[in-house]
């Protein structure tokens, strides 16, 4: 069906902001394939479809302090989707999900790999677990996106060895703000992934490198020594959008961080 010139809805809506989430803010664009892709889904034209991103991204607040977005204007319902789901990261990848499996009339297991969700007993649990499977699939893409699928500290660009790394863990993030919040994600190589992760490294206010006292103190051999300690100080690689949230920041300098 071809919807060009009919004004956008909500469903439609939902799906261009869960790809402007995933979607580097420099691709976005009519020659993009997943631009293509979904502009296809909709009956519209990639052209239209990126500038609803771009409309989109008039509401992103990190945006709009560099001034990125000046010749965006965004709709009344852009506005509304976005400040809604900015609240709530996991129910925006759920619900595109379920939007675009209803599009292609197709479950949503077929849309996304859910692995072995067929084998849990339909009901709220199977729901929940689908709803956190879909979330760590945004999560990840969105994170290694912004970041340019780049390691935030050493620039590797090697996929196999990237890993979208929770700066506030997930165990104790909030279901709905923090778990699946890109703000809450670093692209790190698997390496500085685990130094993070226990807390061997942090980052600071400005995102720079903080080495801890365990880490330098650890034996290690020389070259060994100079590679990580050479990233001490440095500011990380930043994203074009989704900058790491300060409040997460915080928090794991106050209660991972090993001093």
């Amino acid at each position: 069906m071809n919807r060009n010139g009919i004004k956008w809805d909500r469903e439609e809506t939902i799906l261009a902001y869960d790809l402007y989430c995933r979607t580097p803010f420099g691709k976005i664009g009519q020659n993009n394939p997943d631009i293509i892709e979904l502009a296809e889904l909709l009956g519209r034209t990639p052209g239209s479809v990126a500038l609803k991103m771009h409309n989109l991204a008039h509401y992103d607040p990190e945006l709009r302090k560099r001034n990125v977005t000046a010749m965006a204007h965004g709709s009344k319902l852009d506005g509304e989707v976005f400040e809604e789901f900015s609240k709530n990261w996991t129910d925006l990848s759920y619900q595109a999900q379920l939007i675009r499996a209803k599009k292609q009339n197709m479950d949503i297991g077929e849309v996304i790999d859910i692995q072995d969700i067929e084998q849990i007993p339909s009901g709220g649990y199977r729901e929940q677990m689908m709803k956190e499977r879909v979330g760590q699939y945004f999560f990840r893409m969105s994170v290694l996106n912004s970041y340019g699928k780049r390691c935030c500290v050493t620039g590797l660009s090697k996929s196999s060895l990237l890993i979208a790394s929770h700066i506030k863990p997930w165990r104790v993030s909030d279901e709905m703000t923090e778990r699946t919040n890109p703000s809450n994600g670093l692209c790190l190589n698997a390496f500085h992934d685990k130094a993070f992760d226990i807390g061997l490294i942090t980052l600071d206010k400005n995102y720079c490198i903080v080495v801890s006292k365990e880490l330098k103190n650890a034996e290690m051999d020389l070259k060994t020594r100079d590679w990580f300690m050479g990233y001490a100080g440095k500011q990380i690689l930043l994203p074009d959008k989704f900058l790491p949230g300060r409040d997460f920041i915080e928090y794991h300098n106050n209660m991972i961080f090993q001093g």
